[in-house]
């Protein structure tokens, strides 16, 4: 932009998402919109996609610049002064917010939120020593459309008989009673909405690669506690340990109950998914410190609720109102 004006947003690839949704978020940060839209050929963010995927992806490219009446143009292959500006703040930015990384003491922040606090506040103060080409360019700038397009990739997949799924070469498990449906995913930058119809059934956050997993055991453990032996054998099972407690109990049981330890572990797994994870790992941490078999049959009887009490039956209070009579009449007297 001529202001060289900044908007962020964080992103952790450079994938097509990444782009479009850190467009939009950006025209709305700024509070307006340019003529033109001026990119490198996005080799990183399409070519990498399979031929289908990147002719889906030109068009939703083309439906976004149609949205905002933006003009899309790239820079000439091989010509590096064309994007000079554009890299050259680049390089800029990123070596303040490493100087403002260095100011603050601590590259560590309690949560995204206040990391994303930080980098807007850098954004804001580099930005105030271009108000004046700024105010001339923002009189310039044609108003934002009514909402957001909020584009993203639509896959339909098919739900393999183990619960799973495949987006983008990555597994994630969805719930068991999906087995042999066809889910739509919309694939954002940082997470997946799944659908069974117009029905959204889950959002879950996307995996950034290929040949990664994400199983929650609350979506496989209704079919594993039909076949507990299958758990010996099952492809994910690291995942199905939801803390350092559980792991403990399943090598406690294997250690004195080999020929019974998937079953009572697949059973304690269903018993948390159904009750409280929270309850089942206090009760096994207690067990496991006092040396006791964390079997199924005794981490339930130390989640069970107490059996409720009989509600004491209460008798129909007698008022005896002649005290205020007496009380009035004694006033009156007195007076």
């Amino acid at each position: 932009m001529y202001s060289n004006v900044e908007a962020v947003q964080i992103c952790f690839s450079e994938s097509f998402e990444a782009l479009v949704e850190g467009f939009e978020t950006c025209l709305w940060q700024i509070g307006g919109v340019p003529r033109q839209h001026r990119t490198d050929h996005l080799s990183a963010a399409i070519h990498p996609m399979h031929s289908e995927d990147r002719a889906q992806a030109k068009e939703r490219y083309r439906l976004l610049m149609a949205h905002y009446s933006v003009e899309p143009t790239t820079n000439t292959l091989g010509v590096a002064h064309e994007n000079g500006d554009v890299e050259q703040e680049h390089r800029q930015f990123k070596r303040a917010v490493d100087q403002g990384l260095r100011a603050r003491g601590s590259r560590d922040f309690d949560d995204r939120a206040a990391y994303a606090r930080f980098l807007q506040n850098l954004v804001r103060q580099r930005n105030l020593r271009r108000q004046v080409r700024w105010l001339e360019e923002r009189a310039a700038l044609r108003p934002l459309p009514a909402a957001p397009l909020a584009l993203c990739r639509e896959l339909r997949v098919p739900v393999s008989r183990f619960s799973t799924i495949q987006v983008l070469r990555n597994t994630y498990s969805v719930p068991s009673r999906l087995i042999g449906s066809t889910l739509l995913v919309r694939v954002h930058s940082e997470t997946l909405e799944v659908y069974r119809g117009t029905s959204h059934l889950l959002s879950m956050p996307r995996l950034l690669g290929h040949g990664q997993h994400r199983i929650d055991y609350h979506h496989v453990i209704w079919s594993l506690v039909r076949k507990p032996g299958a758990f010996a054998h099952y492809r994910y099972r690291d995942d199905l340990f939801p803390s350092l407690a559980f792991r403990r109990a399943y090598d406690a049981l294997r250690a004195q109950t080999a020929d019974r330890a998937d079953r009572h572990y697949v059973r304690l797994l269903h018993l948390a998914a159904g009750t409280s994870e929270s309850e089942v790992e206090t009760a096994l941490t207690l067990l496991l410190e006092q040396r006791v078999l964390p079997s199924f049959d005794t981490v339930r009887d130390l989640t069970r609720p107490p059996a409720s009490q009989p509600v004491p039956e209460l008798s129909q209070p007698v008022l005896d109102l002649s005290v205020y009579d007496r009380l009035l009449s004694h006033e009156v007297a007195h007076g």
